[in-house]
């Protein structure tokens, strides 16, 4: 397969001593100004990378803002076992979180989809791992069965060498890809919005795609490859057919969907595919992942870069360019989904 591969500011006011009609003008001019002052302090400025999933979604997020070393600590322990896992080795299932345990889900209460071309359709977005995965450990190494064989519910997932983990990463461009199919008329779900205090396991990711009967879903990582190892490449499903696991009827339109999304990431990014697994097309075949072997609707993974090359990483950790990576993903779902 081949590819072929395209960000704001405000006035402040300002009052003058000056005559009591100039002075009357002003007074009723500030208010509004202050609040549209607040609109864009509330929005947030260009290092959020303009338009993406909703200032309150990155509150608190820069890209140059570390974990605690906790996190840190554990997100980068787990970089070079994790590339060999269920994108970094999830799957299984996980009791939900208690009551305590739940803040109140974003992606619960989230605005009704638009009239578009997406009207009806329904898309499940997994942003791979969970921020709290880390302080729970023994409950994300504790083993599923992913049809093929048994393994992790889930890891911790990877960082940057500064520390910037994964689990961040994939929650703001699921944001952003959410806005987005919303605007195109699709129903969104996603399977974690930092809503639980750890998971879910990849056969629960994989199990509400299915409940929501979804036209298309899709897990969004970031690999921790060795350093120079650059680029992108979407993992497509594998035939596979043993347990719970039966993937034949997902395989060719998972393929189409896989396709569609890895020419408009090239697109909307200009990121080239992988330079380390795919041979150049930046599409993977894989049987050994839950999240893919339990899915019953058209499903991908996209490893969107290399967190732990340098390159990379100055372009994951850019506000601007998640925007354009969502954008990739949309249009490829757009693309998919319209036929």
């Amino acid at each position: 397969m081949s590819y072929t591969g395209p960000d704001f500011d405000p006035p402040q006011p300002r009052r003058s001593p000056l005559r009591r009609p100039l002075t009357v003008a002003i007074a009723a001019l500030v208010p509004g100004a202050l609040l549209g002052w607040g609109v864009y302090a509330a929005v947030g400025g260009p290092d959020d990378g303009g338009g993406g999933g909703g200032g309150a979604d990155r509150a608190g997020e820069r890209t140059t803002q570390a974990p605690s070393s906790g996190a840190a600590s554990s997100a980068t322990s787990s970089a070079t076992s994790s590339a060999t896992g269920d994108a970094k080795a999830p799957t299984g299932s996980s009791p939900s979180p208690t009551a305590t345990t739940r803040k109140p889900s974003p992606s619960e209460s989230a605005p009704a989809a638009a009239s578009g071309p997406l009207k009806g359709k329904v898309v499940v977005i997994d942003p791979g791992h969970n921020p709290g995965n880390f302080r729970h450990t023994a409950e994300i190494n504790r083993k599923v069965n992913v049809g093929t064989h048994w393994k992790e519910c889930d890891t911790t997932g990877t960082a940057t060498d500064a520390g910037w983990p994964e689990a961040k990463f994939t929650l703001d461009v699921a944001h952003r890809l959410r806005t987005l199919l919303q605007q195109q008329g699709a129903t969104v779900k996603l399977t974690q919005d930092d809503d639980r205090s750890y998971g879910p396991c990849v056969d629960e990711r994989a199990r509400i795609g299915n409940e929501a009967k979804a036209d298309a879903a899709i897990s969004i990582h970031a690999d921790g490859s060795g350093a120079g190892n650059r680029g992108f490449h979407v993992i497509l499903p594998g035939s596979v057919r043993d347990g719970a696991a039966d993937t034949r009827a997902i395989v060719a339109p998972s393929a189409e969907l896989g396709e569609r999304v890895a020419g408009n990431f090239v697109r909307a990014t200009g990121s080239a595919p992988s330079n380390y697994v795919g041979g150049g097309t930046g599409l993977v075949t894989r049987t050994d992942l839950g999240g893919l072997n339990l899915s019953t609707v058209p499903k991908v993974f996209i490893e969107c870069g290399n967190m732990r090359d340098g390159a990379d990483a100055a372009l994951l950790t850019s506000g601007a360019w998640r925007q354009k990576a969502a954008q990739g993903m949309s249009e490829g779902i757009v693309s998919f989904l319209r036929g």
